[in-house]
């Protein structure tokens, strides 16, 4: 008797903190979707439930597109209201932020139009006093209350409820993506808390953005969904599938960004992404979009968050500041990269820092959305921004679209100060806020210190434009009284750059900033920045941000990217070694289950070749660990005569044994015939390819036959380590 011809539960799943077995989740869901296609012929009732197999897929897009969209809004207004707390509160409607506040006041007039009579700052409506010493002071030191009030909660439920909420969470789900288990990660109450704590950490005034913990947030509610089909929860690989779309979707309400969703997914976080998947993120993305939308967070309906319109082209000469300033994008992601390993500061004390710093200059008091959307703003006519405080000439008579470059103004150098300081604050505070035990995204930041470094360059070459026309570097394209050079624009390319220097991103990263800002004609200075910041990152060290977090956390990722050129021999790698105890193996017929229940107990490996005996050593198959704790307890539960000197067979007949002996006990069912192999000469370059295209567990090495040992995945990953000269006892998580 074969107890196993009815599967029981919870065999074939995984233990956590595990690799799955890509190859046998594949064959396990083609089994399953023949059956489903064959018993479809029987009745009409099994022809519905073989659509709505079909269908579940879809459903699933739906309802993480839904979700997720639905979040991102709720979270971007509550972040809008939270940060103008800590500056007043609207006294009409204490829900209101500053700006939604003053829109629905009468009194507001186009000039003055953050100043209304229902906005009051903390210090008015306490002292009744507006300015002066002690209301600046009474405000700053309710800002820093604030800021140390919202940190201090999101670190403390992070620290109770949800330690997994931490970070930006793209490193563990590239990790998961992979095929790695870590329980908890995408659970219900890691999305409430993450959920909860990225209004507070944003709030509080950090250094840090909402994108990268949004991607986290949206693959949460992929993994929800996925626990209402069978088809996903019970396969690993099928449940990658849609957490790779989910994670698409998670950018496309990150940054308003559809397509760049879909391309971020394929480009930066997937390991497996068939054609099926493509069409399925884009339709969540999709969704979550049309949803955000739906919302209208920004009020200004419209679904990019920095939308940009300029008036001007751009002209080849300014190919050499745009690269430029992809050059110092990747100096920038090099130096967070090597600087972000070493988070020493804890949470409070960064916010305390931050706050203190921060409330003095206006360009780092205001949230980091606002400050980039300031950054990439064309100055026209109706602009009352201190960056576009030019000299204006009184005879000019030209449409408002097209104003001509003009000498800068008090305002301007005033600004150009600020930003200096502000690049400075926000290089050495974001380094520091990366990686601290609250939610995290480092996309807006980094984009930040790009767009401020950017608009800079862009004001300088605008007056070096102005005041040298007849230069021969401006006289071809530049002529007096035209509008040249836009600074916005720089900003732009300047974001681009540093977010491309810390991510290493280059198709994804360039449709998103023009989904991000609309400028779609200005695509090449883009990828001419994101190109440039690429290569000069790549020259110091080949890991972005994502991949460094991987190592640093020890987590078995082996990179699709990586090249792996040393002239080793499966058999350098393989296990047991010289000095090793011999390969523990189960025989096929002649092995006990108090045998099993010893090895099992004595050793920590997570499976067992079966050979035909010890003496041949040839092999037979492989079997799982857990499958065979499961297999043997439920043989007990339910399978009358089974005890500790029952044999355990392997094999299709049971074997001949003496009549007083107990009841055998067969496990073929859980017995994998078809086993990876590979010999003991094959080249490692080709059993890390391998790995990485089948995404295996572990693959048995053999010489005509006979077994001799097993490569691992964390054995492939610390060889590669030791090759690179770094230590190989990295590779295991913690």
């Amino acid at each position: 008797m074969d107890f196993l011809d009815e599967p029981f539960p919870d065999v074939s799943t995984y233990e956590d903190f595990h690799t799955i077995d890509w190859l046998r989740e594949k064959s396990r869901d083609t089994d399953r979707h023949r059956k489903i296609t064959s018993k479809s012929k029987e009745s009409l009732w099994e022809l519905i439930k073989s659509l709505l197999d079909a269908w579940s897929g879809w459903v699933v897009m739906l309802l993480i597109g839904l979700l997720s969209g639905t979040l991102a809004g709720v979270i971007d207004l509550a972040v809008d209201w939270m940060t103008d707390l800590k500056e007043g509160v609207c006294l009409s409607a204490f829900w209101y932020s500053h700006e939604q506040c003053c829109w629905t006041s009468n009194e507001t007039t186009f000039d003055d139009r953050d100043k209304c009579p229902q906005w009051q700052k903390w210090a008015e409506l306490m002292t009744g006093h507006a300015e002066g010493a002690g209301a600046y002071v009474l405000n700053y030191f309710l800002y820093i209350l604030w800021a140390l009030l919202f940190s201090f909660l999101a670190v403390s439920l992070v620290r109770v409820f949800a330690p997994y909420a931490c970070g930006s969470g793209i490193p563990e789900i590239k990790t998961i993506l992979s095929g790695f288990i870590i329980r908890g990660y995408l659970g219900k109450w890691t999305l409430l808390i993450k959920t909860v704590t990225l209004v507070l950490a944003v709030s509080s005034g950090l250094s840090l953005g909402k994108e990268g913990p949004l991607v986290h947030v949206a693959c949460c509610c992929g993994n929800l969904f996925c626990s209402l089909f069978s088809k996903y929860s019970k396969n690993e690989g099928k449940r990658r599938e849609v957490l790779s779309a989910a994670a698409a979707a998670g950018v496309s309400v990150a940054f308003g960004a559809p397509i760049g969703g879909v391309l971020f997914s394929l480009e930066e976080v997937s390991y497996y992404f068939p054609l099926k998947t493509l069409w399925r993120s884009f339709f969540a993305a999709l969704v979550a979009a049309f949803t955000l939308r739906s919302i209208n967070p920004f009020g200004n309906s419209r679904l990019v968050l920095f939308y940009v319109e300029y008036h001007t082209p751009w002209y080849m000469a300014e190919l050499v500041p745009f690269i430029l300033l992809g050059v110092f994008g990747g100096l920038w992601g090099t130096l967070f990269i090597r600087l972000g390993k070493y988070p020493v500061l804890e949470v409070i004390a960064v916010t305390g820092i931050t706050a203190l710093l921060a409330y003095p200059n206006p360009y780092t008091r205001r949230s980091t959305s606002e400050l980039i959307s300031e950054l990439f703003n064309d100055c026209g006519a109706l602009e009352s921004s201190q960056l576009c405080d030019y000299v204006n000439n009184p005879n000019m008579s030209r449409p408002v679209d097209d104003i001509p470059d003009r000498p800068a103004g008090p305002g301007v150098y005033n600004a150009l100060w600020q930003l200096t300081l502000a690049l400075i604050f926000k290089i050495v505070i974001t380094i520091f806020t990366f990686g601290m035990k609250i939610p995290s995204g480092l996309f807006i930041p980094s984009m930040a210190v790009g767009a401020i470094a950017g608009r800079i360059v862009g004001i300088a070459v605008e007056q070096m434009a102005y005041h040298h026309h007849d230069w021969i570097i401006f006289k071809n394209w530049c002529r007096p009284g035209a509008d040249c050079v836009t600074p916005g624009l720089y900003a732009m390319v300047g974001a681009a750059a540093c977010l491309g220097g810390v991510t290493r991103m280059t198709v994804s990263l360039v449709v998103i900033m023009f989904e991000l800002t609309g400028g779609l004609e200005y695509i090449v200075p883009l990828m001419a920045a994101a190109v440039t910041s690429k290569w000069v990152a790549d020259a110091f060290g080949k890991e972005g941000i994502y991949e460094s977090h991987i190592l640093l956390n020890g987590y078995p990722y082996l990179d699709v990217r990586d090249e792996f050129t040393h002239r080793t021999l499966a058999t350098d790698v393989m296990r047991p070694r010289r000095n090793d105890p011999p390969l523990a193996v189960l025989t096929q017929d002649s092995t006990t289950v108090e045998d099993v229940e010893t090895l099992i107990k004595d050793t920590d490996y997570n499976g067992f070749p079966v050979v035909v005996s010890r003496e041949s050593e040839r092999l037979i198959g492989f079997v799982q660990r857990r499958d065979l704790t499961l297999a043997i307890k439920n043989a007990r539960q339910k399978q009358d005569g089974v005890v500790s000197s029952s044999v355990v067979y392997f094999t299709e007949d049971a074997p001949q044994l003496p009549a007083s002996n107990p009841q055998p006990l067969k496990l073929r069912r859980i017995l994998n015939l078809s086993p990876f192999t590979v010999t003991d000469h094959t080249p490692m370059e080709t059993v890390v390819d391998i790995f990485r295209k089948l995404g295996l567990r572990q693959c048995l090495v053999t010489r005509s036959g006979r077994l001799l040992g097993i490569i691992t995945k964390k054995d492939v990953l610390r060889h590669m380590a030791q090759m690179m000269n770094q230590d190989p006892e990295s590779i295991m998580f913690n």
